[in-house]
């Protein structure tokens, strides 16, 4: 099919910006999606200062890169969530431990990405939008459908004003689906596209590595939703549960061999690309197909090289006929 395959650079950040595009060039990757955290973009300075999106595009065009997305995905948790300390991580100091900052900060961060977006000649921001009821998941204490309604609209009340500026600026927002969000599965994601009224500013970035270890099938995701994937990560996982790992992980952290599901570098889980890229094709997405590489066993030089090549091998052309064609008279 020969989609750009960029590298989200979420899971790099630790690594300076040109250092990183320099090296994802030399391992052959068409672009980045760059994420908003390290040094790798400063939304602020993106949507405010022409001089700092010229150094960013002069620095993926000397090393023959392209960007098509930028991932603002611990700026958007911080618009949506119940606070606890943890989101303190995602915030500037000053704000730590003042809910109410914390939220004012990051609506308007979200905003200013929309316009940084537009200023690096971006259409699409991966990202969350938090969520305030994900702590009520397991439903003991009760939770009521009354409090389940009241988090869906708190994410429409807070996020439309976002979605407006994001409007104003011709800028898409992909909301990558996954526990802790609001919409985390099928059903999730339907009732939170209904809430929005469909509006067309808000979509998915689709991301398997969270469907198939909660039992969702993947690619019928991506029939069910054809119209509102904005976005594509290519990123595996993989179940494991023998009897006595569970399903929720148990409080283990990522890598541990005892957990009943893990991120796994690309080929090595249970995902069945051949169906995404065949869904793809058959929804005509031609964007980027952007590997988000997360595999706590596996040094990551050697699986970005490794997911890479996997994804160029998968990523077949739909045919331009029928087999069968050639038995016709």
């Amino acid at each position: 099919m020969g989609r750009k395959v960029t590298l989200f650079t979420g899971q790099w950040a630790d690594m300076k910006f040109e250092n990183l595009a320099q090296r994802v060039s030399e391992i052959g990757y068409d672009g980045l999606e760059i994420a908003c955290w390290g040094d790798h973009l400063d939304v602020q300075k993106a949507a405010e200062e022409s001089s700092y999106v010229e150094k960013k595009l002069e620095i993926l065009d000397k090393y023959n890169l392209g960007v098509w997305a930028i991932g603002n995905h611990l700026t958007g948790q911080c618009v949506g969530d119940r606070y606890d300390p943890r989101l303190d991580n995602f915030a500037p100091e000053k704000y730590a431990g003042k809910p109410d900052e914390i939220r004012k900060w990051a609506i308007e961060e979200m905003q200013l990405t929309a316009v940084a977006a537009k200023n690096l000649g971006v259409d699409t921001v991966t990202g969350f939008t938090g969520s305030p009821i994900w702590k009520f998941f397991y439903s003991f204490p009760q939770t009521t459908q009354e409090m389940v309604e009241e988090g869906f609209e708190r994410i429409v009340e807070l996020w439309n004003p976002i979605l407006d500026v994001f409007k104003e600026n011709g800028v898409k927002f992909a909301l990558e689906v996954h526990p802790t969000e609001i919409a985390f599965d099928f059903y999730t994601t339907e009732k939170l596209l209904d809430k929005f009224d469909w509006r067309p500013e808000f979509g998915i970035n689709f991301d398997p590595s969270h469907l198939i270890w909660q039992g969702l099938t993947p690619h019928l995701f991506l029939r069910d939703f054809s119209e509102r994937i904005y976005h594509v990560h290519m990123k595996d996982a993989a179940v494991t549960l023998n009897g006595r790992e569970g399903i929720l992980g148990s409080h283990l952290p990522f890598g541990d061999r005892r957990r009943g599901w893990d991120f796994r570098s690309l080929g090595h889980g249970d995902i069945d690309f051949d169906e995404i890229i065949r869904e793809l094709n058959k929804m005509n997405y031609t964007g980027p197909l952007s590997v988000e590489w997360e595999d706590s066993g596996m040094d990551r030089i050697y699986g970005a090289r490794e997911a890479l090549n996997f994804v160029r091998k998968i990523d077949f052309k739909a045919s331009e006929l029928a087999f069968d064609d050639s038995m016709e008279k």
